[in-house]
């Protein structure tokens, strides 16, 4: 059945009721929606129900919607295993006397669904016989789905539950909280320096002094030779450092400088040539 096609039907299931049968959004998932008197609130879930046709047999889920100075209205969604269709059916109950009848002996799953909404936003379920706290703890003031509960009211009256990280005992205003394992500024370590700053750190404890710049020797300009140190300084040992630092890494000579090295040997004559 299309969902004019039920929303149809229950409406004539219900005459001289007046029923309004509409259809809801959701282009493919559109579902039927039929408005009942809350006096024939468990009249049309019976009839969805137990009809042929129909054959609406399995509720998922009861709730309200807070309408404020218009009311409550109470909305139950059933669906047909067999015929896969489903229906919404709706009621509107007074926001000064929110009562309607309990559908429990009708469907038992909707005890659960209905102690949540009579928690929630404050609707009394006749016929149901056990609708104590479900979700919040039994000292709990007020309804917290109601468009005019403020949750923020808990700095003028103290939270019921635990108190959150940063709460004072009083239960007002709350301080900063860092994510565990994440000290203070200046708790440890020390602050970075800025370029710069010669290692004056901008935490309490100081920053991490800056390296001082290392001095390199000025490199001679190319084709220019460097001096050679005396004959008695090359002996000892700053001296042929001196000169091993000159010379270049492995002896090698500088740039523009002549590579110098041992005298060249003659061989001696062979004493046949000289005979």
């Amino acid at each position: 059945m299309t969902p004019e096609e039920v929303g149809r039907r229950v409406v004539a299931l219900l005459a001289p009721v007046e029923a309004t049968a509409s259809v809801s959004g959701g282009q493919g998932y559109a579902r039927a929606t039929v408005d009942v008197p809350p006096a024939s609130w468990a009249d049309a879930v019976r009839a969805a129900r137990d009809d042929a046709e129909l054959e609406l047999d399995f509720l998922d889920w009861l709730s309200a919607v807070d309408e404020l100075a218009d009311g409550f209205d109470v909305v139950l969604h059933l669906w047909s295993v067999r015929h896969r269709h489903g229906l919404l059916l709706r009621t509107r109950v007074p926001r000064d006397a929110p009562v309607v009848a309990s559908v429990v002996d009708l469907f038992p799953g909707a005890a659960w669904h209905e102690r949540e909404t009579h928690e929630m936003f404050g609707i009394d379920f006749v016929g149901h016989g056990e609708l104590r706290p479900l979700l919040l703890p039994p000292e709990f003031e007020g309804h917290p789905l109601r468009k005019e509960f403020v949750l923020a009211s808990r700095v003028a009256k103290p939270w019921p539950g635990a108190k959150e990280p940063g709460e004072s005992e009083a239960g007002g205003g709350r301080r900063p909280v860092r994510p565990p394992g994440v000290p203070a500024p200046g708790e440890w370590g020390t602050t970075p320096t800025p370029a710069g700053a010669a290692g004056a750190g901008e935490g309490p404890r100081g920053g991490t002094p800056a390296r001082p710049a290392r001095e390199r020797p000025a490199r001679p300009a190319p084709g220019e030779r460097p001096a050679r140190p005396a004959a008695g300084e090359a002996g000892s040992g700053a001296g042929a450092a001196a000169a091993a630092d000159e010379a270049g890494p492995l002896g090698r000579p500088l740039p523009g400088e002549r590579p110098t090295g041992p005298p060249r040997q003659e061989p001696e004559p062979d004493a046949a040539e000289e005979s």
